[in-house]
Parts: C-alpha cells; structure tokens; sequence
C-alpha cells in the first residue's frame, strides 16, 4: 500500500523543523564532545605518563586508548590474529579499537567518522569556518573531485597489500615484537612535541586545505576512511528516503557534508555517507526521510537509538575486552623506561627507511640491556 502525501500539519515548519534539528543535531554534537574530550586526556594522561619514566618518577597506569592512533600496528595485529589465532600481547588495545570502529561501520555505515573520529570532529569545525568566510560550502568541480578521492583507496590498497600480500606471518610477527612497535606510541608522541619544520608546514597546510574544501583529508586523502566506507556498503542500517512523502524541497541534499544527491535516492548506499544525520535533522517531514533496516523488515530506527548504538558498541566492546584480559598492555613500565632512554639507538630504526631484522635488534638491545 502506496502512502498517502503528507498532509500540512505533518510538514514541520519553523519553530518546530528547527527544534527538530537542535535535538537530531545537538545529540550528535553531545557524543562528539565526549569522545573528544577523553581523546585530550588520554593524550595529556599519557604524556604526563612519559614525562614522569623521563624523569625517573612514579609514573602511574599507562592509558591504553592512546593505542587508538596506532593504526598500522592495530593492522598487522589484525592479521596476525586471523593467521595465528591470537591476540598479539604488545598493543591489543589498538586491535580492539580497530575492530570496534570496523563492527560500527559494518551496522551503521560511516558512522565513527561523524561521531567518534576526533578527526572528523575537527574537519567539521573548521567546516563551519570555512562557511562563515566564504558564506557558502566549497567543493572542487566534479572533474577533480572523483579522481581524488580514489586517492584514499589507492592508500589503503597499498597498506592492505603490504600486510596481508607482501608481508608472511613471520615477518608480521617480527615488527609486533620488535623494539619499534614495543614503543611505537612513544614515539607517536615525540613525533608531535618534537614537529620538525616539515610535517609542521604540512599539517598546516592540511588544515588551510580544509578551510578552503571542506573535509579535504576526510574526502580525499584517509585510508582508514577509505576502509570504513568500503565496509560500509554491507551496513543493513541506512538513510532511506519515501517519495510519497517528499515534498521536494531539496533541504535533504543541502545539508548532506559529502554532497550526496539525497532528494533523488530512494536509500543512500554511498561509501562517502558519514551517518551524520544531517540530511534527516534538516527534512520538514520525518516520516520521508529516517534511517531504516533493509527490505523486508523496513523498520526505522530513530536517531536517539541510532546514538546509543554507536556509543554502546564503543564502550561495550571496551569494557568487554578489559574483562576478558585483551585491553592491558604486556610492557612493564620499567620496560618502557629502559627503552625511552636508549630510543634513539638503531634497534627503533623502523621509521628512518630501513626495517631491522630480529637478529640485528635483539642484538642491539642486548648491547643496550632493553631486551624484556
């Protein structure tokens, strides 16, 4: 049976369509905050934790979240535990995390980026600044736009061959124990308070590049949004639209941060849709526009659900792995101290060019006494 059109008293209007969005768009905003704001304490916990092993002091408990901006050791601990049937003991918080986000983008599409990514909360800051200097959204024209954006894909088709393809599991196994991973988050840090000229000059211009096209790196340049959009295409949770109850006010499209031509789908499949809800906070008919299950069930799922969704997986999954032992990393904090002071020898080497073998760093660290 065909619905019937909307009838006057269901199009919102005023006060009550911006009402609409405040409570859509607020509760989105309400998450992002949140996760954002544990994303800077975890950073300052964890420095304030390298600081103190520096110095020689009471260093406390290692904050394991910092694992989140781990991603190439969350994938080859991926691979190793599809080959070796078991969850590597030197960041497994990173391979929780990693799994976490992928199970949220398989049941609710892109939605880590819109909700959780404290990338994507910071594009989409400098998003609104971008609108209120210029006084409307920029986009490249569409001939540059497609070609770009295969770039991401062309990122993560290399990261992907180079651990499941190039790399046996000997040699997987090899850099997880090696010295390098064993403080990868280390140096991670050091990488951002020792900024040399260059990767500053590029992350400044990053960040002009998303000032001027909105959501530059999102878009175009991150692999691990590349690999959350692909598995996105399975998501049974999607934006679904009801011709028979559109108006045809195009406010759908408008709104959309990834340019979707929402007002003329019937369910938006695409691999470039975040999950923001800002299509369905923006439409003056909530029965035309809402996220739903796929045929046959059809069953709306309404953006309150859709919020504590992606937030109960995150903090579930968390709270199920530190009960299950898999969250806690195996360093010892006089480990890390032993090797923070001898960083810099050639047994952390991984990121100058050339990848030592385990002969060469074992040998190294029992020269130096890291060896655990």
């Amino acid at each position: 049976m065909t619905p019937a059109p909307p009838s006057s008293a269901e199009v919102l209007k005023g006060p009550a369509l911006r009402a609409r969005r405040r409570r859509i768009e607020w509760s989105r905003h309400a998450v992002q905050a949140g996760f954002l704001l544990t994303v800077v304490w975890i950073g300052g916990e964890f420095a304030r934790w390298v600081h103190a092993l520096e110095g020689g002091g009471a260093a406390g408990a290692r904050p394991a979240g910092v694992e989140a901006f781990l991603p190439i050791a969350a994938l080859l601990s991926l691979r190793h535990l599809v080959t070796d049937g078991e969850v590597h003991s030197v960041h497994p918080a990173g391979l929780v995390i990693l799994v976490l986000v992928l199970g949220i983008s398989f049941l609710a599409k892109k939605a880590f980026c819109s909700w959780v990514c404290p990338v994507g909360t910071l594009s989409e800051m400098l998003a609104v600044i971008s609108r209120r200097l210029f006084r409307r959204t920029l986009g490249l024209p569409r001939l540059l736009d497609l070609p770009l954006r295969s770039l991401k894909y062309l990122l993560l088709a290399f990261f992907v061959y180079a651990v499941f393809f190039q790399m046996g599991p000997a040699a997987v196994a090899d850099f997880l124990d090696s010295p390098y991973n064993r403080v990868a988050d280390v140096k991670m840090l050091y990488f951002f308070e020792r900024l040399s000229p260059f990767a500053l000059k590029a992350l400044l211009g990053l960040l002009g590049l998303s000032v001027v096209v909105p959501y530059f790196w999102c878009r175009y340049l991150c692999p691990y949004g590349a690999l959350l959009g692909a598995l996105s295409l399975l998501s049974p949770l999607k934006v679904t639209r009801h011709p028979p109850s559109c108006i045809d006010c195009n406010l759908c499209t408008k709104a959309c941060p990834s340019r979707l031509p929402v007002a003329r789908l019937a369910r938006v499949s695409s691999d470039e849709c975040f999950s923001c809800l800002s299509c369905v906070a923006a439409c003056p008919v909530p029965r035309a526009l809402r996220v739903e299950t796929p045929a046959p069930w059809r069953r709306a799922v309404r953006p309150a659900a859709f919020a504590a969704l992606v937030v109960g997986l995150f903090v579930g999954g968390t709270l199920l792995a530190r009960t299950t032992g898999h969250w806690k990393n195996a360093i010892t904090n006089d480990e890390y101290a032993r090797r923070i002071r001898t960083i810099d020898s050639p047994a952390y080497a991984h990121d100058k060019g050339r990848v030592p073998s385990r002969a060469e760093w074992e040998a190294a660290e029992a020269e130096t006494g890291t060896r655990p």
